[in-house]
């Protein structure tokens, strides 16, 4: 790699081209965010619906999220390793492609009604969630700290035009499927296939030159213009970023589980109480409008009132939430509809100040292969709470659900609390040592 500094001089000499690339970049990721949200909105919506009518039982119904977010999580490490290594061109575009071949699967799986086929399918499939998250992490590799969640919120809120659009076209979808002999619940799972790959052509193609392999470059020409006193200084503030990446990833675990947990069982819920197809696609784009939409108020935010204060309110978003979907009639499009935006909307801010920690607490020597792990973990707790959620509703209710995870979501406020206490006190330490 001895290479690059030269191939890349103008960049490391230049702040005005930097800044050309990352809004170049951004733009890119923006356009494949768009695909990447159309892709995901079908398993969101008719996972659940499509494994009952495989399997024939209610219990199981949470595990569709499960396995796509299982499939996600394997996918993360996968799409962060290639990222730290190749570029996100490589890592991102690969990850893009393997979740459209999970979704063809998952047509071939309804068609043949195979349950044997339709569960690695929905692994795979996962693969398509986890790069569309591991993308928001592209449009910061050349942005200043003060630009961070911003760039993060520019490359979410790209992704509801497509992840609105998928729900909707539910309907349409699934009359298509209808009209060449596949399942009706089949019809998102097309719109994704050609959504996630076109996606991942999107990155391969334009993705250049790749701006996480020209910010290690820019990194490695400053340290070795430093001297050895600021670069051991460097590396004791990144033991202390450790704690940042911890309380990152706890804000972004809980708010996955319980976001997950709840938005899992919505459609079961709905579908037991006589609402049509066309009523849960709406709920759940709205939804998912929630999760996306609100992301350029919510990078400003997070970049201006803090990431701690915007990790609080997280919480108390989603404790609303629980609540409302609690004790919302079972017949009340209007109140359903309200908790899942809420849902989405706690879930949003949560996602963006913990990436805004993340990105504060790593730099380019490890931040893809990290970011990679974080989102394994983050994937990892949506699938427990995808799978716990069906077992919960099958032998208690979908409110007792909902209650867990609002109580769930209060945890958030007392662990960034304690941490941010925690890490004001270890300050106080360094400066009297000093």
């Amino acid at each position: 790699m001895a290479h690059e500094p030269t191939r890349f001089q103008g960049y490391i000499d230049s702040s005005e081209m930097q800044q050309k690339l990352y809004k170049r970049s951004l733009l890119i990721v923006v356009i494949s965010q768009i695909f990447g949200g159309a892709g995901l909105a079908a398993g969101v919506t008719v996972g659940a619906l499509l494994a009952q009518e495989i399997m024939g039982t209610d219990s199981f119904a949470g595990i569709p999220a499960a396995l796509f977010t299982l499939g996600s999580a394997g996918a993360a490490l996968l799409v962060g390793g290639l990222s730290q290594r190749y570029g996100r061109r490589l890592g991102i575009a690969a990850g893009f492609l393997a979740g459209g071949l999970g979704a063809i699967g998952v047509l071939l799986a309804a068609y043949l009604h195979s349950l044997v086929l339709l569960l690695p399918s929905l692994l795979i499939y996962g693969a398509g969630t986890a790069t569309n998250l591991q993308a928001r992490y592209a449009g910061t590799d050349l942005a200043s700290p003060a630009q961070r969640a911003k760039a993060v919120s520019f490359a979410m809120v790209s992704t509801t035009f497509g992840a609105v659009a998928g729900p909707i076209l539910v309907d349409v979808m699934g009359r298509y499927a209808a009209s060449i002999g596949f399942p009706a619940l089949a019809g998102p799972f097309m719109l994704a296939a050609i959504a996630f790959i076109l996606a991942g052509l999107v990155i391969f193609i334009f993705l250049r030159p790749d701006p996480f392999i020209v910010a290690k470059a820019i990194s490695r020409a400053k340290s070795d213009e430093s001297p050895s006193g600021v670069r051991a200084a460097a590396t004791k503030s990144q033991q202390t970023n450790n704690k940042g990446l911890a309380i990152g990833a706890a804000v972004m675990i809980l708010t996955q589980i319980v976001m997950v947990a709840i938005m899992t069982m919505t459609p079961i819920h709905m579908k037991h109480h006589g609402h049509s197809l066309g009523d849960v696609g709406l709920v759940i784009s709205i939804h998912i409008g929630a999760m996306y939409f609100p992301s350029l108020i919510t990078g400003m935010l997070v970049d201006k009132i803090g990431r701690t204060a915007m990790s609080i309110a997280s919480g108390g978003v989603l404790l609303a939430a629980g609540m409302v979907a609690a004790f919302a009639p079972a017949d009340s499009m209007l109140l359903l509809t309200i908790a899942l935006a809420l849902l989405g909307l706690g879930w949003n801010i949560g996602l963006i100040s913990g990436t805004a920690m993340i990105v504060d607490a790593t730099d380019t020597a490890t931040r893809a292969k990290t970011q990679g792990t974080i989102d394994v973990l983050i994937a990892l707790a949506g699938a427990s709470g995808g799978a716990l959620s069906g077992v919960v509703v099958a032998h208690s209710s979908f409110a007792t659900l909902s209650l867990a995870g609002g109580g769930l979501a209060l945890l958030l406020i007392p662990v960034v609390i304690w941490s941010r206490k925690k890490q004001k006190g270890e300050a106080s330490d360094t400066i009297s040592m000093n």
